[in-house]
């Protein structure tokens, strides 16, 4: 089996550099995909309180007989709890729902700039979280960096991590370079473009050069990069394939010509600026 890199956070938690992500995950389907995710080696779920299967990750660690210490879980904030005591009984609910006595990384899950809650409100309800004890780390999703650059003014803990949209077309290289020079990590979703890059030439070609595929080409690409990455599938095959990432290195010239696919708007997802959804 592959051992995964690590990457220390900025309060020196260990974080496994791939782990295996269950959104979209329909909550019958989160046991058994997750559990999957474990025998075949990872170590890392990334869940959300939006994605509705915190329960079924929970169930499927303790079902799998990995060690709960061995396994690096990530939830985040649902939208519509921003406000301080709304936040503090979202994380409650969180740990009931995972069955666990801690969480190893919280996230705010969007800024929500047009909400009538300011997210540094939020993130001092997540300092709370932090202080408490009951989890490991904090950070944030989907931060631009003015956002970042509020926090640090008005709150005491540096997030650790950002999770954002990064995929072969839309590097997002600036706002990476601002979480690296303020010590956070950046966090990939979304990294093979929610399926675009399958049929990609560039890609193709790069995987080929190295018997793999255009997926992995590009998760491998992100790995290079140093980003986190949590691809997602239901398909044991699929699942094993993303896995499957260690045993090659993407060249210079490899490297470059997948950075070349970059491009203005290859933005899938939605602009963190404008972005307000509240789940009814």
């Amino acid at each position: 089996m592959a051992t995964v890199p690590t990457i220390t956070l900025n309060n020196g938690v260990q974080i496994p550099q791939l782990g295996f992500g269950v959104f979209q995950i329909k909550p019958e389907e989160t046991v058994e995909a997750t559990r999957t995710a474990l025998e075949v080696g990872y170590r890392h779920i990334d869940t959300a309180e939006m994605y509705g299967n915190e329960a079924e990750v929970g169930e499927a660690v303790r079902q799998s007989g990995v060690p709960r210490e061995e396994v690096f879980v990530t939830s985040k904030l649902n939208n519509g709890f921003h406000a301080r005591d709304d936040a503090l009984k979202a994380f409650d609910g969180t740990m009931d729902a995972l069955g666990f006595d801690y969480l190893d990384l919280f996230l705010i899950h969007w800024p929500l700039p047009g909400i009538d809650v300011d997210y540094v409100e939020t993130w001092k309800a997540m300092e709370e979280i932090y202080r408490s004890g009951r989890v490991k780390a904090i950070g944030v999703s989907n931060f631009n960096a003015h956002h970042l650059r509020r926090m640090f003014g008005e709150t005491e803990i540096r997030p650790v991590v950002n999770q954002i949209e990064v995929h072969p077309y839309f590097a997002q290289n600036d706002l990476r370079a601002f979480n690296a020079d303020h010590e956070i990590r950046t966090e990939a979703w979304a990294p093979i473009a929610q399926g675009k890059v399958l049929d990609d030439a560039t890609l193709i070609r790069v995987g080929e050069r190295h018997g793999k595929s255009p997926a992995q080409a590009a998760l491998r690409w992100a790995i290079q990069r140093g980003d986190i990455i949590f691809p997602k599938s239901v398909t044991r095959a699929r699942v094993e394939q993303n896995f499957d990432l260690f045993d090659f290195e993407l060249t210079d010239d490899d490297m470059r010509e997948i950075d070349g696919l970059d491009r203005a708007d290859g933005r899938n997802g939605p602009n963190p600026d404008e972005f307000n959804y509240i789940p009814s």
